[in-house]
């Protein structure tokens, strides 16, 4: 079975124990902080799937690592995932985790890149805008900035892209230009 398949398995028995229980939001922060960890440390994911490691001493590197950090729940299920070998699987389960607790609270993730720093009027009518071509009620917006667009918003929602940069105006204009001129005319 693909690791994609098994962590979106264990991520959905995750957030249903997270739910059932009630520590849904904890368990949400520890999934973050697991899958920050992970993004920052290259060494941590080659242990965790290094199979020459026996699983108890990567069950203690991730006690060491999250113990005090997170809930007993997340502990207990990170106990489980390298007690049945599937320790691999841990860099999907916490994207996997998220994206499905996005689903079940109804959160759109959208992702806006400009030439300079939102103001926080632009964010607001850039949540705004993602509201209103989704229908959601929380939007979880995540800014970059790229100078080389010179101007506007490049405006990612899920796998829709609004691109009204300057940038991308120029190119319409450059290849426009490059047309010949004489084939407008037949």
């Amino acid at each position: 079975m693909s690791e994609q398949r098994v962590a979106s398995r264990y991520a959905k028995s995750l957030l249903d124990l997270a739910e059932e229980q009630g520590n849904l939001a904890a368990v949400k922060a520890d999934m973050d902080l697991f899958r920050q960890t992970l993004d920052e440390s290259r060494d941590l994911r080659l242990l965790l799937r290094n199979p020459i490691v026996n699983h108890d001493k990567k069950l203690a590197i991730l006690k060491a690592v999250f113990g005090s950090k997170v809930s007993d729940l997340t502990m207990k299920f990170l106990s489980i995932i390298t007690q049945k070998n599937r320790e691999s699987a841990l860099e999907y389960i916490g994207p996997e985790f998220i994206h499905q607790y996005n689903v079940l609270k109804s959160v759109q993730v959208a992702e806006v890149t400009t030439a300079t720093p939102l103001t926080a009027e632009l964010r607001a009518r850039m949540n705004t805008l993602v509201q209103q071509q989704t229908g959601s009620q929380e939007v979880q917006l995540t800014e970059k900035v790229d100078p080389a667009l010179i101007g506007g918003f490049v405006l990612r929602v899920g796998d829709q892209l609004i691109d009204d940069s300057v940038r991308y105006r120029l190119q319409k204009l450059r290849t426009e230009f490059s047309k010949n001129p004489y084939q407008s005319q037949l």
